[in-house]
């Protein structure tokens, strides 16, 4: 009897170890069941690596810093803002609010009873041990070299969709190959050669992305780095002042990169003496509503679209 005991106990071991496993991420290690079929997405982020691979049907929770009161009926987003913008390039089962990334609503998010929670992270954001109470949550810092490639890596793995997440990230860079090829040929280096990406916040004060958020993609397609402060915040980027701005030369391409929403001040900068001073070396590339600033699907179109912005620009 004790034999056969110490087999069902090494049987029921041997059957749970391989239904789970075990995911390292930039907040520490989580215990994951695999192929989990409710997750909650802390940010848009997290929901594009999600729909990069087939996914996105399983998110039941969502956060987000884009929406308005106008936006949500309760804790539900309407159905005509899913339709709207990069929501309306996923499929999604009417997900539930679930708050903003930094002041989420445990209680909605425990309600939903989630077996995955997932997030962008960076250095002092709160609510990881709350948020693993309620279900394995994993976190991949965004300043961090080749992040999203290594969530939605690790994602595959979970879910069983390792080719499908090789497949969009090999994706990902033919497309910025091909594109790197029609700037290279057009000449568009010999005029910008380097490229500075600057986010024109409402309320007047501007930043400077240096890491991520449209930088890399623009590296990816042949650019130089016009401008690399000293210091960064959160390895994302850093402010920078109206001096800096005007102290580019004119071989620097200027991409004015507003972030989504009410935040956005593109056209109060261009107004501005140093938007005026900039504007024939400035090229505006708007984000899609409720859009992630990174990710496999975002990269796609920002190679795509970028590319004949600054196409049309040097004609």
């Amino acid at each position: 009897m004790n034999l056969v005991h110490s087999l069902l106990i090494a049987l029921t071991l041997g059957t749970a170890a391989a239904q789970t496993l075990t995911v390292q991420h930039d907040e520490g290690a989580a215990r994951v069941t695999k192929d989990p079929k409710r997750v909650v997405v802390m940010d848009e982020e997290a929901l594009g690596w999600m729909a990069a691979l087939g996914l996105s049907d399983r998110v039941v929770g969502i956060g987000s810093t884009y929406f308005t009161p106008a936006d949500l009926s309760g804790n539900k987003i309407k159905a005509d803002v899913l339709q709207r913008g990069f929501y309306g390039r996923v499929k999604l089962k009417a997900p539930t609010y679930i708050g903003d990334w930094q002041t989420p609503n445990l209680e909605t998010i425990l309600a939903l009873k989630p077996d995955l929670i997932v997030r962008l992270t960076w250095q002092g954001n709160q609510n990881y041990d709350k948020l693993s109470k309620i279900a394995p949550t994993v976190g991949y810092q965004e300043g961090a070299k080749g992040f999203w490639q290594k969530g939605l890596r690790d994602l595959a793995r979970v879910f069983g969709r390792q080719k499908e997440a090789e497949t969009v990230i090999k994706k990902v860079a033919d497309t910025h190959r091909a594109n790197a090829r029609k700037l290279l040929a057009a000449g568009v280096f010999k005029t910008y050669p380097k490229v500075v990406v600057v986010a024109p916040f409402a309320g007047g004060s501007n930043w400077l992305y240096t890491d991520v958020r449209l930088i890399p993609d623009l590296r990816m397609l042949g650019f130089k780095d016009g401008l690399k402060p000293k210091e960064t915040t959160l390895g994302v980027g850093s402010a920078i002042s109206d001096e800096a701005l005007l102290g580019l030369d004119k071989q620097t391409l200027v991409v004015l990169f507003p972030p989504g929403g009410k935040y956005n001040g593109v056209d109060a900068f261009l107004k501005t003496p140093v938007g005026q001073r900039l504007k024939a070396q400035s090229v505006v590339y708007v984000p899609e509503d409720f859009s992630p600033y990174s990710g496999p699907l975002v990269s796609l179109r920002n190679s795509n679209d970028l590319t004949r912005l600054i196409l049309d620009k040097v004609k």
